[in-house]
């Protein structure tokens, strides 16, 4: 990316499990204090959600908003949390969770770069077995994110 959207600060690690619900606000909340969204865009998260699942595979989710939303988008930025409990996403199994704020057409460029991190089971595992939140800011990063 051109510009920095993803800080150690927006990078969390959880032992435990959460709901799909708590794993979007927790995606939402973090974008929010990075001053990227509005606290409209959790319930943006949702409204995308009850269309069609933001489930990519490989224990991704990536929960964004919906495009009459875009109001509630202030900058690009990303938030990565990893629970290493899991999340049920609508049946699907998800260990990230990559909540994702795109100012224009930026949000195509971020998704491009997760998409090709997540598609190697090889990356995969490396962010898995990262020990700290900064560890796995560290893997993210250098995928050119």
């Amino acid at each position: 990316m051109a510009r920095d959207v993803l800080s150690i600060g927006q990078v969390r690690i959880h032992s435990g499990s959460a709901t799909r619900e708590e794993a979007m606000k927790e995606a939402a909340d973090i974008l929010e204090a990075a001053g990227a969204v509005t606290s409209a865009y959790f319930d943006a998260m949702q409204q995308r959600e009850q269309t069609v699942s933001t489930y990519m595979g490989n224990e991704l989710a990536i929960p964004h908003g919906t495009n009459e939303t875009k109001a509630a988008i202030l900058d690009s930025a990303l938030s990565v949390v990893r629970y290493d409990g899991g999340v049920d996403w609508g049946g699907e199994p998800v260990t990230f969770v990559i909540g994702i704020a795109g100012k224009g057409d930026e949000h195509l460029e971020i998704l491009s770069q997760i998409a090709i991190l997540f598609s190697d089971e090889d990356d995969v595992a490396r962010l898995k077995a990262a020990q700290s939140p900064e560890e796995l800011y560290q893997l993210v990063s250098a995928s050119g994110v």
